[in-house]
């Protein structure tokens, strides 16, 4: 049976031999497939989808060898998530999470998402023990650090350093059912690992999430929309491009799909308003269609007089 993925040249197969596989197994292979449309379903990230890759054909060549009496390697999958806010870390996190499971690597599959607060405590000793805690419920899946930075900014006396120290122990200890996944801002992640000099070696696995570009934040929203039966004339994406591209250029911490989808929902709720000020029932189409007026900016919004601030 081949499997054939879509990459960002054109359609690059995993192997290039027909791989034989059982019935069994052809429920699994089926699964699989699904986890890679999802994944493939995504806009850009043809960086980090070229590594997913290269980690599925990792681990079935492997389990070939196995079987075949080969010798295998033992390797760890722990993860560094680099990028900007909205650039699609934690869906891609539990991508992988579903797709490690399917290979055997996880036994459940699950993501456990955290941040600082969840695991610094407030006195000496309680930080190890909610850390326990939550690697306890992140056994058979991934525990997903986000802002994982943070740990270190308290400085030496912080307890976000006794939750680093804990996470290196976990390590050591349990590598097998188990990954850690720590992701945040480029630069602030890449000083978050100069604390700790155990750090870099432990993430062997490391991912750039670049920001996306115009052209594919158009593309997300129009996918956004049409995910709720909305449509958007061509008018709307010139008029949703020139608000991107405003964004972009004056926000410093540009949120990407996140302020899309904000845009998206802020742009339902107004042509819902634009809609309930018509007397006539609305058409099926006009219940669809996104106008170019229903993109409203914050300023815009504001300057309204329903909606000005006394």
């Amino acid at each position: 049976m081949n499997i054939t993925f879509k990459n960002q040249e054109e359609s690059a197969k995993i192997s290039d031999t027909a791989i034989e596989i059982s019935e069994a197994n052809s429920e699994q292979m089926e699964s699989i497939s699904h986890i890679f449309q999802e994944l493939n379903g995504l806009v850009g990230l043809d960086k980090v989808k070229d590594l997913i890759y290269e980690i599925y054909a990792f681990l079935q060549i492997e389990k070939l060898r196995k079987e075949m009496g080969l010798k295998v390697s033992s390797q760890s999958y722990h993860m560094l998530f680099k990028g900007n806010p909205g650039t699609g870390k934690t869906t891609v996190a539990r991508i992988v999470a579903k797709l490690f499971q399917k290979m055997g690597v996880l036994s459940k599959g699950h993501l456990v998402e955290v941040e600082r607060a969840d695991l610094v405590g407030e006195y000496i000793g309680h930080t190890a023990q909610k850390t326990r805690e939550l690697v306890k419920k992140a056994m058979g899946g991934i525990l997903f650090i986000d802002e994982a930075y943070s740990l270190a900014r308290g400085g030496e006396k912080d307890f976000g350093k006794e939750a680093v120290d804990s996470l290196v122990k976990v390590m050591e200890d349990r590598n097998d059912d188990f990954i850690i996944i720590l992701a945040g801002y480029p630069n602030e992640m890449d000083t978050f690992l100069e604390t700790n000099t155990g750090l870099p070696s432990r993430f062997p696995i490391k991912l750039d999430f670049q920001d996306y570009s115009i052209d594919e934040l158009t593309l997300i929203a129009d996918k956004m929309a049409r995910e709720r039966d909305y449509i958007m004339v061509p008018e709307t994406n010139r008029k949703l491009r020139e608000i991107i591209l405003d964004e972009k250029i004056n926000e410093i911490n540009f949120s990407n799909a996140r302020f899309v989808r904000n845009v998206i929902e802020k742009s339902i709720r107004q042509q819902a308003v634009r809609l309930m000020s018509k007397h006539a029932k609305p058409s099926k189409h006009d219940l669809m269609s996104i106008l170019p007026r229903d993109f409203i900016t914050d300023i815009e919004y504001n300057l309204k007089p329903e909606n000005a601030i006394s």
